[in-house]
């Protein structure tokens, strides 16, 4: 008598009512079973309807029977393990699957729970492949059993390797951007101390020294002498305190951003580049097509300061080049020196906060970065930034 059709499980012998295949997975598990189950004559020709479906299928499927032996695998499966199907029929499963650290009894036992659930769906599990050269990847796959015959496990299985990379990107984005904000909270914390500290002691002093000079003009028996030299240092004093005000305001936003706009502040982030440093450095730019407005010009100057800053903390570099011209509606950067040059471990450290920053505020006006060191030496940032809506007439 013909046992009774159980429906599929994922794990173990037994059935699992709470855990239900999908209709793609039932109906390739059947499709691959009846293949097994019932072979064609000899006398036909006729090729079944259900080994067309298995042949056919994009998914990789692998049969297996209670003793690890495979004994059917489409053509997804040979290019999923980067072998052919004679190589696979006959072979352990264990050649292409990494076993569990527990003893292996039956092919579900490799889809044991242990093994890591996949997350797209309750059948699903995360397991790791290897190819035919011994390399290792991820497979999200499913397993189900049938009996017919012979008992045998049906193996459907997808490699997901392009999807774990998205994932670990994603991560690592999530805590880069999360150090970031973190460490922008400490630099404005800093910032504000900075700038009351320069408040206090700069100008808090002078002008109580003016109020100290101005009490003494006051006084009547003061001689004309007397009350000259006071307003002269009074003057003294009064010129001193807006130079400090004037540096102060321009370390938190230049003025020529304002008043001359983005040419002329990038002419003056030059300049005192290689005032502080003693670092070449050669703008070529053209005014007339950095006329932009106060968004982009102010993120612009922020890429530019940051790139040069990263410059003179890591680089070593002797020279720099920056490069901005237009090209119908995009804006290209180029900044290039002759340093050490970048290695690509260091583009990936969650502490490259300069970087990040550089690439937040590109991304912020839809545009692209690459910074690389394939041309010896130094560095190379390249950066395109879409203007359509930054023009200014």
């Amino acid at each position: 008598m013909k046992p009774p059709h159980r429906p599929c499980s994922t794990g173990s012998a037994a059935p699992r009512p709470a855990a239900r295949l999908p209709i793609g997975c039932f109906v390739l598990g059947l499709a691959a079973g009846a293949w097994l189950g019932r072979r064609p004559s000899k006398e036909s020709d006729i090729v079944p309807p259900s080994h067309q479906i298995v042949q056919q299928a994009s998914d990789a499927i692998v049969s297996a029977d209670q003793s690890n032996t495979i004994v059917m695998a489409n053509p997804a499966a040979a290019a999923l393990f980067d072998t052919s199907v004679a190589d696979m029929v006959g072979s352990p499963l264990s050649r292409y699957l990494l076993a569990p650290a527990e003893p292996i009894a039956q092919p579900s036992d490799f889809f044991r729970a242990g093994s890591g659930r996949a997350g797209r769906r309750a059948t699903d599990y995360t397991v790791t492949g290897m190819r035919s050269d011994g390399r290792r990847f991820p497979i999200e796959g499913s397993i189900s059993r049938a009996n017919d015959g012979a008992a045998f496990y049906t193996v459907i299985m997808r490699d997901v390797s392009a999807r774990r990379q998205v994932q670990e990107k994603l991560s690592r984005s999530h805590d880069q951007l999360r150090q970031l904000s973190a460490a922008l909270q400490t630099i404005r914390e800093e910032e504000r101390t900075h700038i009351a500290r320069e408040l206090h002691d700069d100008l808090g002093q002078l002008l109580a020294s003016l109020r100290m000079d101005l009490a003494l003009l006051q006084q009547t028996d003061s001689t004309p002498a007397a009350s000259l030299a006071l307003m002269r240092g009074m003057e003294d004093h009064l010129l001193t305190a807006i130079a400090s005000l004037r540096r102060i305001a321009s370390n938190l936003r230049p003025r020529a951003l304002d008043e001359g706009g983005l040419y002329f502040a990038l002419q003056g982030l030059r300049e005192e580049f290689v005032r502080r440093y003693a670092i070449a450095c050669t703008l070529l730019a053209d005014e007339a097509e950095l006329r932009l407005d106060d968004a982009a010009s102010t993120a612009i100057f922020r890429i530019v300061q940051e790139a040069l800053t990263n410059i003179a903390r890591h680089a070593d570099a002797t020279e720099v080049t920056m490069n901005l011209f237009r090209l119908n509606h995009d804006l290209l950067v180029t900044i290039q020196d002759d340093g050490r040059g970048i290695r690509p471990e260091d583009m990936e450290k969650a502490e490259s906060l300069g970087l990040i920053g550089m690439r937040e505020r590109v991304w912020a006006m839809r545009g692209d970065i690459t910074v690389s060191s394939d041309e010896a030496p130094g560095t190379r940032i390249e950066i395109v930034l879409p203007l359509e809506n930054h023009l200014v007439n």
